[in-house]
Parts: structure tokens; sequence; C-alpha cells
């Protein structure tokens, strides 16, 4: 009979995942979680709109793209929106960056010419 490791299964699991939720695609590259605000401009180019605002967040940490909660108090942190248009044809994108790091994307409607 064959040992399998928990991590082997976990890693396995997460390979055959195609694209993440929490991900979009400019063109034929990829933008998810954890990705850095220069990567993304990289990648996509200036967003059509950006908002942004300073909050309190407790100290995190990345580790790989997940991000993990250090103990301390809350620090300022700035919390950007980037929305990129992508014309009628395609959902436009709503990029959450905090710190300089992609914490959260979001498909909206469709976009406009």
């Amino acid at each position: 009979m064959y040992k399998v490791s928990i991590p082997a299964l976990v890693l396995a699991g997460l390979l055959a995942v195609p694209e993440p939720a929490w991900a979009f695609r400019c063109g034929n590259k990829l933008v998810v979680d954890g990705d850095s605000a220069e990567h993304v401009l990289s990648r996509c180019g200036q967003p059509a709109e950006k908002s942004s605002y300073i909050a309190l967040r407790p100290p995190i940490i990345w580790y790989g793209s997940r991000p993990v909660r250090v103990p301390g108090d809350q620090i300022e942190v700035k919390v950007e929106t980037w929305i990129y248009n992508f014309g009628p044809q395609k959902l436009m994108q709503r990029v959450r960056l905090e710190a300089g790091i992609v914490v959260d994307v979001q498909a909206l409607g469709y976009g406009h010419p």
C-alpha cells in the first residue's frame, strides 16, 4: 500500500486548479493576490481609475502569496483601489492593494468604450 503525505495531496490539489477565483488576466498574463503594485502595472499598465485611503490593519508578513498575521499593534496601511476597464467585450476588474500588495480582485460588469 502506498503512503501519501498530506502536503503532497494539498500540493496536487493546488496544481489541479487552472486559475484561481482571485485572479484576472491582462492579455495572456495572470495577476493574483500577493502580486506587487509594480508587477500589476508591468502586466496591465495604468488603471482607468485609482482611489486610496489610509486604514488600520494588524501587522502581517507574506508567506508566498498568503498574508500571515503576526502579533503587534495595528499599523497604518495605504489601501488603493484600481479599476481596469478592458472595453465592452470584457469584464472590468477591481484590484485592491494594501501596502502595495494585491489583496483582493473582483470582476465587475462589462466595461465601456
